[in-house]
């Protein structure tokens, strides 16, 4: 089943690793549903935020250079990490907007013969099926409603903040991961901390504020009638998954709440086995709620 939807594909680092399972989920994903996800075997680390500040220029330079393979592929760009959604649509931004700083870009791109005219969009898996693949045509194509499951959805900073690089979802009232959950027949369970930090970032200063952060997230969903969470952010995933026996230490209280990336939320309403969708790998299991 052909869609025509084409993109540059772009895990990023931590999706490749250490959550190496939602970079797979999402190409069985893609396949099922007909996009294409085509590799960018040149393309190198964002810079992961940490440039920013550091290195202005080399930061614009290092994300044009990712630019303008995928334009010279004839492709938007889908990532499934937020922090390059974030880092690289923070640098479309600022490349696009001021063709002085565009034009000094292009004159280091140039060593490398590569040019960048800024016609490439930066997106996320959860904004394609959103809106170019559409949520009604998402609904049609799912084969095991996830009725059972009460999904409290967990957007993660980097898919909503700086707004003005992003620009899909209102920051403070953002719908496509309740609207996703709801297509997959599953009920998107409301709760004030799904637009709030998940202790990522937090962890490196403050590691016991991150886990009180991490811990309160989960507990707050789990208030509401949560029995699963899931999120479109594989470091929000590592916080509130990988983490989450930290922040039941730190709380003094157990939690045991599965956590799903969003493609495994996805590739379970397709009808794809736990196996396939490596489910194993997480440290809290979902096997309690998997039917």
């Amino acid at each position: 089943m052909g869609t025509g939807l084409k993109y540059a594909y772009y895990p990023g680092c931590v999706s490749q690793h250490m959550t190496k399972e939602t970079n797979e989920t999402t190409r069985k994903v893609a396949a099922k549903l007909g996009i294409e996800l085509h590799d960018m075997p040149k393309a190198s680390c964002c810079g992961a935020g940490l440039l920013t500040d550091y290195d202005y220029p080399l930061y614009l330079a290092i994300n044009a250079r990712i630019f303008a393979e995928a334009e010279a592929m004839g492709m938007d760009i889908l990532t499934i990490c937020s922090t390059c959604l974030m880092v690289m649509s923070t640098a479309n931004r600022d490349l696009k907007a001021d063709p002085k700083l565009l034009a000094e870009t292009n004159e280091v791109l140039a060593k490398s013969g590569l040019k960048y005219s800024g016609k490439v969009n930066v997106k996320q898996l959860l904004w394609v099926l959103a809106a170019d693949y559409g949520l009604e045509n998402l609904k049609k194509q799912v084969v095991k409603p996830l009725s059972w499951l009460k999904a409290a959805p967990f957007y993660g900073c980097h898919s909503l903040r700086p707004s003005d690089a992003l620009g899909f979802d209102d920051p403070e009232k953002p719908w496509s991961l309740d609207a996703a959950i709801e297509a997959l027949g599953a009920e998107p369970v409301q709760y004030r901390g799904k637009t709030k930090c998940c202790g990522f970032q937090v962890d490196i200063v403050a590691e016991k504020t991150a886990e009180k952060m991490t811990g309160k997230r989960l507990l707050e969903g789990k208030e509401r009638g949560a029995n699963c969470f899931v999120t479109p952010c594989p470091f929000c995933h590592i916080n509130l998954d990988n983490y989450q026996g930290l922040a039941e230490k730190a709380l003094d209280t157990k939690i045991g709440m599965p956590v799903f990336h969003f493609s495994q939320l996805v590739g379970l309403a397709l009808g794809m086995t736990p196996q396939e969708l490596g489910l194993s790998r997480h440290l809290v299991s979902p096997e309690k709620i998997i039917r």
